[in-house]
């Protein structure tokens, strides 16, 4: 009986720290004490959970073009934030401010994203 109860109280720690292990911390994958500003176009925008991302064609005056991925809060927390499903969409030139990534690679979390003009 003591085993018992003993697995099952083990079995529910478990499932209970599972979402907490599941969540990522943000200064792990990027780079929070720089940030860069990036002037594109949007090439796609993806509103699917955990996360919204933002796909842009970086201009780049000394070359060619760039593509970057932005990650941005959640789906739910960018609707309370004020942004609509078509705030920024395909061909929208934009700026933004995003922490990279600690990789090197052309990803980010952005901080800030801005309709701008071309």
């Amino acid at each position: 009986m003591k085993f018992k109860f003993l697995l099952i109280a083990g079995i529910g720690i478990l499932m209970a720290s599972a979402p907490i292990l599941a969540h990522h911390s943000m200064a792990a994958k990027y780079d929070t004490h720089q940030s860069i500003l990036l002037k594109g176009t949007v090439t796609k925008i993806s509103w699917e959970n955990p996360h919204v991302h933002l796909y842009l064609q970086a201009d780049n005056k000394a070359g060619p073009d760039t593509g970057w991925e932005f990650e941005l809060g959640s789906p739910n927390l960018q609707i309370q934030n004020g942004w609509k499903l078509d705030t920024f969409r395909r061909g929208d030139h934009v700026m933004v401010t995003a922490y990279p990534a600690r990789d090197g690679s052309r990803f980010g979390y952005a901080s800030k994203v801005a309709l701008s003009s071309h």
